[in-house]
């Protein structure tokens, strides 16, 4: 089932207010300037994966709540069959699926992304944290910080998420990534 933006921004608007949270204070959590955020909230602007994880941080609830509605009830394993992942509307670009929805007080946020190939260069971000990027198919060009790094099917990277980082697929074709935000 995939999800629309604007079902995303209803939600965490709503967990927002029955959080008692104004709009500047999580704003200022995410580091994005207010109207940034009022643009989440309104369904106007995509809300990058990295500010999901971080809202749903903020306002103590699983990103499965924020993504689908539902709370996560499984406690010892789940299992996502092949193509059964939540898929989220996210850029145009991206797509993303989460592989571990259903269980709750996850430590970790395991996706598989598709990125698709693109003529302008892609916007960067950052998040708290650490995140691991395993590639599954294709060949794609990692920018973080100051590096370009060319990582090919079976190449993977591990860093530090709160530098700036952007992945682009290369040879014209998409390529699909394992990607565990922590």
């Amino acid at each position: 089932m995939a999800e629309t933006i604007e079902e995303i921004a209803s939600r965490v608007r709503e967990l927002r207010e029955l959080s008692k949270v104004t709009a500047k204070e999580m704003a200022e959590c995410l580091k994005v300037p207010l109207e940034t955020y009022s643009c989440y909230e309104e369904g106007k602007t995509d809300i990058p994966a990295s500010k999901l994880f971080e809202i749903g941080q903020k306002l103590d609830v699983d990103m499965n709540l924020l993504l689908t509605g539902e709370e996560p009830r499984m406690r010892i394993f789940t299992v996502t069959r092949k193509g059964e992942g939540v898929e989220v509307e996210r850029r145009r670009q991206y797509k993303y699926q989460n592989l571990a929805g259903k269980f709750l007080h996850k430590k970790a946020e395991p996706f598989t992304v598709t990125i698709e190939p693109r003529k302008e260069k892609p916007s960067t971000y950052s998040h708290p944290g650490q995140e691991f990027d395993y590639v599954l198919e294709g060949s794609l060009k990692f920018c973080i910080h100051d590096h370009e790094i060319t990582l090919n099917e079976g190449d993977s990277i591990f860093f530090d998420s709160s530098y700036r980082h952007a992945m682009e697929a290369k040879n014209d074709k998409p390529a699909k990534m394992l990607v565990v935000v922590m």
